[in-house]
C-alpha cells in the first residue's frame, strides 16, 4: 500500500532590529557603507574589548514578545555559541539558550485558502549577526566584510506546526507584517533585514514521530521560501520511498535552478558548547520596563484591518493588502484626517484604490517604498476626493496622479492642475449631446450594427465620445445619453 506522506515544517525568523547601532557596540547599523567601515573593536573582539546591551534593541524584542502575548521572563541570559567560521572573527557568536528575553507564545496566521493556522512561537531571543563572506568579489579567494558583525538580531523560533510550503511562506509572510508594523525591523528582504532558516522532515500520516529533519538556510524571500520547501517535500519523498534515508544536513537553496542542495551537516545545541557569557550581567525587565514598552506599542495590523473596513468601508482584501505595508496605511491615514471636515461616504474606498492602483504600480516602476512617495497624502485625498464627486475621470485622475508623481512637488494644488489642463469633466448636456451625437453621424454602420443587436458596440461609442472630448467627458454619462439616442 502507498504510503501518504504528511510534510512538517518549523521555522527560524532573523529579524534585524533597526537600531542606530549594534547590539553590544555603537558601532553604525546603516545598510550600503563601504566594506568594514562599520566594524569595531567590540564586533571583532579585539583582546581587552567589552560589550555593552543596547536597551533599543532590548525594548524592541519587548515589543515583540507583547504584540504576540508571550511569556515575558523577568530575567535573561546572553551564552555565547562556539563554532569556527572566517566571518565570526571571535570564534562565538553572543546569542540566548537557556534564558531568552521572550518565552513561548502565539501567532495566527491566514492561509492562502481563506483559513486561521494557530502557529506556536517557541521564543525569541537576542543575538548579534556574523559578518558576511563574498565568494565572487576576487578569483580563488574569499573577501571578508564585518560590517555586519554584532548587528542585533532577533530570531523567531516556531514550532513545527505547518504543513505545507504554502503555509511556511504564510508564517513568514505573516511574521514580516508584524515586526514591520512593530517598527521593529525594516522588513527590506533584498537587503537582507530578515532572513528565514526552515526545518522541515516528512512522516507517514497519522504518525506522531517527527522524521529526520533537513534545515533551508539563509532565504530572504517569500516566494523562494515556498519554491525551496516545494523542492525538499519531493526530494524527502523521493529518498524514503526508495529505502533510503534523509540525512540531518543544512542545504541551501539555489533560486535559479530551483533546487536544494547541501552544504554541511546539521550541529545540534550540544555541538555548540554554549556557555554564559561572562561578559555580559543578566537583563531584568521589571514591571516599569514592561509598562514603558507597551505605552510605546502602535497599532497591531490586524487591529488596522478591522478599523480600515469599520470606519471607511474598506474591503477584507483591500485591508488585508494595505496592512502588508505600516507606510502605506500611514499615508491613508493621513488622507482621510487631510479631509477630515469635508470627507464624503467612500473616500476611504477611493483612497485604497488609489494606493493599491497607482501608487503601489509607481512605487514598483520607479524602485522606491512607500516611505519616499512623493505624492502627499493630501494631494492624493484631493485626487480621490475629485474622482468621487465627478470632477476627474478615471483616466484624468490617472493623467493628474502621473503628473504630480513626476514633479514631486508637494506645493502642487490639485484643483490648479485640474483648471490649468483642462482634466475637469465636461457634464453640461447639451455640449456632451453635441458631441455624442456628432460620433453617431460619423460611424452610420456601426450604428446600423448596434440597433441590430451588437450592443457590445457601446464601448466603440463612448471610446469615440471619450476621445473627441478628450477624455473630458464622463463616461457613465455618456454610457447613458448613448443608450438613449441608440435606443431610438
Amino acid at each position: 500500500m502507498k504510503t501518504h506522506w504528511e510534510t512538517v515544517i518549523g521555522l527560524e525568523v532573523h529579524v534585524q532590529l533597526n537600531t542606530a547601532s549594534k547590539l553590544f557596540s555603537g558601532a553604525a547599523t546603516e545598510f550600503g557603507a563601504s566594506p568594514n567601515r562599520q566594524a569595531c573593536g567590540i564586533d571583532l573582539g579585539l583582546p581587552g574589548v567589552l560589550p555593552v546591551l543596547n536597551a533599543d534593541a532590548l525594548k524592541k524584542a519587548l515589543r515583540f514578545g507583547i504584540a504576540i502575548d508571550a511569556e515575558i521572563p523577568e530575567y535573561s541570559t546572553f551564552d555565547r555559541k562556539n563554532y569556527l567560521y572566517p566571518d565570526l572573527p571571535k570564534g562565538y557568536q553572543t546569542s540566548q539558550f537557556e534564558h531568552p528575553v521572550v518565552g513561548t507564545g502565539r501567532i495566527v496566521v491566514e492561509t492562502e485558502e481563506g483559513t486561521s493556522l494557530p502557529v506556536r512561537i517557541t521564543r525569541a531571543h537576542l543575538e548579534e549577526d556574523a559578518g558576511k563572506s563574498i565568494h565572487d568579489a576576487y578569483p580563488g579567494l574569499t573577501a571578508l566584510d564585518f560590517n555586519r558583525s554584532g548587528m542585533p538580531l532577533l530570531e523567531i523560533v516556531t514550532e513545527p506546526d505547518m504543513r505545507s510550503p504554502a503555509q511556511a511562506a504564510a508564517c513568514f509572510r505573516h511574521i514580516h507584517r508584524l515586526v514591520t508594523h512593530l517598527r521593529i525591523c525594516d522588513g527590506n528582504l533584498s537587503q537582507g533585514s530578515m532572513r528565514c532558516d526552515a526545518n522541515i522532515s516528512l512522516r507517514p500520516a497519522g504518525q506522531d514521530t517527527l522524521g529526520e529533519r533537513a534545515e533551508l538556510k539563509n532565504i530572504n524571500s517569500f516566494r523562494f521560501l515556498e519554491q525551496a520547501l516545494e523542492y525538499e517535500v519531493g526530494r524527502q519523498r523521493r529518498l524514503l520511498e526508495s529505502g533510503e534515508t534523509v540525512k540531518r544536513e543544512t542545504r541551501q537553496f539555489d533560486h535559479v535552478s530551483g533546487t536544494t542542495k547541501a552544504m554541511r551537516g546539521k550541529e545540534l545545541s550540544d555541538d555548540y558548547r554554549y556557555f554564559p557569557c561572562p561578559d555580559l550581567l543578566p537583563v531584568h525587565v521589571d514591571a516599569h520596563l514592561l509598562a514603558e514598552v507597551r505605552r510605546d506599542m502602535p497599532e497591531l495590523p490586524d487591529a488596522k484591518a478591522e478599523r480600515l473596513m469599520r470606519e471607511h468601508e474598506v474591503s477584507a482584501d483591500d485591508a488585508a493588502r494595505l496592512t502588508s505595508d505600516p507606510d502605506m496605511v500611514d499615508w491613508l491615514d493621513a488622507a482621510l484626517q487631510a479631509m477630515s471636515d469635508d470627507a464624503p461616504d467612500g473616500l476611504g474606498q477611493a483612497l485604497s484604490k488609489l494606493l493599491l492602483g497607482q501608487v503601489r504600480a509607481s512605487l514598483n516602476r520607479t524602485q522606491i517604498d512607500m516611505a519616499s512617495c512623493p505624492v502627499t497624502p493630501t494631494q492624493g485625498a484631493m485626487l480621490a476626493l475629485r474622482n468621487l464627486d465627478g470632477t476627474l475621470s478615471s483616466a484624468g485622475l490617472r493623467d493628474l496622479f502621473r503628473v504630480i508623481w513626476d514633479a514631486g512637488d508637494a506645493s502642487l494644488n490639485v484643483d490648479a492642475l485640474i483648471e490649468e489642463q483642462g482634466l475637469a469633466q465636461v457634464r453640461d448636456t447639451s455640449a456632451l449631446a453635441e458631441l455624442v451625437q456628432s460620433v453617431i453621424d460619423a460611424n452610420p454602420k456601426q450604428v446600423e450594427q448596434y440597433r441590430q443587436g451588437q450592443t457590445r458596440l457601446l464601448g466603440f461609442f463612448v471610446g469615440q465620445v471619450m476621445r473627441a472630448s478628450k477624455g473630458s467627458a464622463d463616461p457613465k454619462q455618456v454610457s447613458e445619453m448613448l443608450r438613449e439616442v441608440l435606443g431610438e
